[in-house]
């Protein structure tokens, strides 16, 4: 309980600190502005179409799990990453990241763990596209130097950032592909750190590990693998492409490929496990905006949390219409991601 305590606090004042620059010397009078010089038109097809991630990442989903069992009902895929969103958006934690394998486990009758293998897939395979998406604008800055007029300082950071993100991702890639090419020498490994615990407890781990590696099947078949990868280009693709109707509402014109630096930058921002996002999407949004889209803070501050706000609200609307009519209250689903925990 005390651990909790410490954690949630420490979140909530990470989100404070961050919201603290989002806000910082902004004037309230052009934010306000902001907000209303926008196409209708285009603004209500923005909303129209912000669940649509939900189908791509559901449709790649299933090529990760069809190892365990074939034919996993779409519409189960998609409730799964509606409910694993709303919780995330909703509790501080990232909690809905252990929500959504567990839901769609419960409805389909599969192994836990298995499932949640398959999460750990999609995440470092989510964090490699992006970098190497970035990789792509970052190069291309020496070939068509006139049309990167951010400063060298900004694209520092931003190279900096994308570097990071590239370690994580080999690393993850690293720990993924030995716990599953070398299952037997991870079990013992694992196996010689549970001997101070209790039986019961240690067998439950392992056996969970057990399914876990199960759930890394994929890297098993190069064709698979392949179809996987194109289609979490597509998924991200999607998602810049989302971006850019979105600054095409605010009349903000850009071309579609300088939309990647905003995009990587909020993916690191919606990552810090933070109360319903608040402050790291917040911040790094803003920081994309001003550094390489030239749009002013004011603007930017209005613009995200206008973006924030309508993918908030139609996640959640659609999230807590699957739960209610599966009878389930959000509470009881958030409980059932603690207790995975």
């Amino acid at each position: 309980m005390r651990k909790n305590v410490i954690r949630f606090s420490s979140l909530f004042l990470l989100s404070f600190v961050l919201l603290y620059f989002f806000f910082r010397k902004v004037e309230w009078n052009e934010v306000l502005g902001s907000l209303t010089t926008v196409d209708l038109k285009v603004f209500i097809i923005l909303i129209l179409i912000t669940p649509i991630h939900f189908v791509t990442r559901a449709i790649r989903w299933n090529y990760l799990l069809k190892h365990e069992k074939k034919n996993v009902k779409f519409s189960n895929r998609l409730s799964s990453y509606a409910v694993g969103f709303t919780v995330s958006f909703i509790f501080p934690g990232r909690l809905g990241e252990l929500v959504r394998p567990l839901y769609l486990a419960k409805k389909e009758k599969m192994r836990k763990g298995y499932v949640m293998g398959t999460i750990v897939v999609e995440r470092t395979f989510d964090i490699i596209v992006m970098c190497f998406l970035l990789g792509i604008f970052i190069l291309s800055k020496s070939l068509y130097p006139s049309y990167f007029r951010a400063s060298e300082e900004a694209y520092s950071n931003l190279q900096l950032w994308g570097i990071i993100g590239v370690v994580v991702a080999l690393f993850a890639l690293v720990v993924v592909l030995f716990l599953y090419f070398f299952r037997e020498k991870a079990l013992s490994i694992i196996t010689f750190f549970l001997k101070p615990f209790p039986h019961k407890i240690s067998h439950k781990v392992l056996e969970v590990f057990e399914e876990f590696t199960q759930g890394l099947k994929f890297f098993h078949s190069i064709g698979n693998s392949l179809v996987y990868i194109l289609l979490s280009f597509v998924v991200w693709l999607g998602i810049i492409f989302y971006y850019w109707i979105f600054f095409f509402a605010y009349g903000v014109s850009v071309p579609y490929f300088f939309i990647i630096p905003y995009v990587f930058l909020t993916m690191v921002g919606a990552s810090i496990p933070t109360p319903g996002m608040a402050g790291g999407f917040h911040y790094f949004s803003m920081v994309g905006m001003t550094s390489f889209l030239a749009i002013a803070k004011s603007q930017a501050v209005g613009m995200t949390i206008v973006i924030h706000a309508i993918q908030l609200v139609v996640t959640c609307l659609i999230g807590y219409a699957i739960l209610w009519k599966e009878g389930i209250s959000l509470f009881q689903i958030k409980k059932m991601g603690e207790d995975a925990e």
